[in-house]
């Protein structure tokens, strides 16, 4: 079970069209579901209309459809009720719509607790929040193999502390955090959990009641559906006590020349005309998604993920980022090679047909506790499968005769 079925790859269309591809990029990007595609064609082709209030039939058809979209993203995060379900542009969007609605029921000195392994989309936000109202924003530190550091929570979630909001997995070591011991520290002084789900939704489908969390975000694009779309979960009394994040269209109550009222959630939070195709593509790559065997899926992509770092030990100077027990990462595995700047090894793999990133992967508070500045990622997804792992070893190889 170590080869993707071929079947599996087929079901991509880019990944179809291109046999020769490796592509290793999936924590960016994944790949589009054929599914995904074809629902958003289909809407687009016959039930494209603006969706809330329209009264012919076509608009009545889109409202249905997004309606249904919202219901299979519950299914999918196992939520008490659709109207927890949020349409976003995407994880970040989440994420800015929490600490600005959330963020505004805060006051200063209120504390907000991040990790130091966050996504700037969950860092800079935060930031911006203390700027704006004098909350306090502490940071869990990280462990050398880039794992959040537990042992300062009792002097950082105390009697304080308003929301601890972490990453779910990293996207630049692959680490997942322990969110059992985050939540039980949380609950303790009453604070409330964020969960940042971008790398973690495509692992497979959440149960947001059994995380005991409190919110969750996650993209479309990285759970092989279409992009611009995203997803924020919220319990429901929090999101009935929050103001609106953008206001509009689609998102009042009443608008008088004196004041003005809000609708409840969803509609609260969703201001303007929505993703409306995009969550439908969404909800076809979700409705897959829930179809898989997923422990079987983790078992291979692990010993896909086990096949890569074996390799990649091999390489004489190479220094690899992230835990090294298989079981605390993701199939996410950054590297640096001495002397050679991940985007050049990128640049000479692409030539190789391999599809890797290199940067700073919007980590950078991260890469700097693990003292670096950049370095190469590749990411491993259910698609993916020996010949991949093979073709990065082979394609290291020409990099470090080529480069070095």
């Amino acid at each position: 079970m170590n080869a993707a079925p071929a079947s599996l790859r087929d079901e991509f269309p880019l990944l179809a069209a291109t046999p020769e591809l490796h592509y290793l990029d999936s924590a960016a990007t994944a790949q589009i579901h054929r599914l995904a595609l074809d629902a958003v064609v289909r809407h687009e082709t016959t039930r494209r209309a603006n969706v809330s209030r329209g009264t012919y039939r076509l608009a009545e058809a889109a409202d249905l459809a997004y309606e249904q979209a919202r219901q299979t993203a519950a299914r999918f995060l196992n939520a008490t009720s659709t109207d927890e379900v949020i349409f976003t542009s995407g994880a970040t969007a989440s994420l800015n719509l929490v600490a600005h609605a959330f963020g505004g029921t805060l006051k200063a000195g209120d504390r907000v607790v991040i990790s130091v392994a966050e996504h700037h989309s969950n860092f800079v936000p935060w930031q911006m929040l203390r700027e704006r109202t004098g909350i306090e924003l502490a940071l869990i530190p990280v462990t050398a193999a880039g794992q959040l550091d537990l042992a300062r929570l009792p002097e950082l979630i105390d009697s304080k502390c308003r929301l601890v909001a972490v990453t779910q997995c990293s996207n630049v070591t692959g680490a997942w955090t322990d969110v059992a011991t985050l939540v039980t520290a949380a609950r303790k002084v009453g604070a409330k959990v964020l969960l940042d789900g971008a790398q973690g939704a495509q692992h497979g489908p959440q149960d947001v009641r059994a995380l005991g969390i409190d919110f969750y975000a996650f993209s479309g694009h990285k759970c092989f559906g279409p992009g611009g779309v995203g997803m924020l979960w919220g319990r429901g009394e929090l999101l009935a006590a929050m103001p609106p994040f953008l206001t509009g269209g689609g998102m009042i109550g009443e608008v008088t020349p004196q004041a003005t009222t809000w609708a409840a959630p969803p509609q609260r939070f969703e201001a303007g005309t929505p993703p409306i195709a995009q969550a439908v593509g969404l909800a076809a790559a979700l409705e897959w998604m829930m179809s898989l065997d997923w422990p079987q899926i983790h078992a291979r992509e692990a010993r896909l993920c086990e096949l890569m770092i074996e390799g990649l030990q091999r390489i004489p100077g190479l220094r690899l980022l992230g835990p090294e027990a298989q079981e605390a990462r993701a199939p996410i595995v950054s590297f640096e090679i001495p002397g050679l700047h991940p985007h050049d090894i990128c640049q000479v793999l692409d030539a190789h047909q391999l599809a890797l990133r290199g940067g700073h992967h919007c980590a950078q508070p991260l890469l700097a506790a693990l003292g670096a500045e950049v370095c190469t990622r590749a990411s491993i997804a259910l698609y993916n499968d020996e010949a991949d792992i093979a073709a990065l070893l082979d394609g290291l190889g020409f990099v470090l005769r080529e480069l070095a």
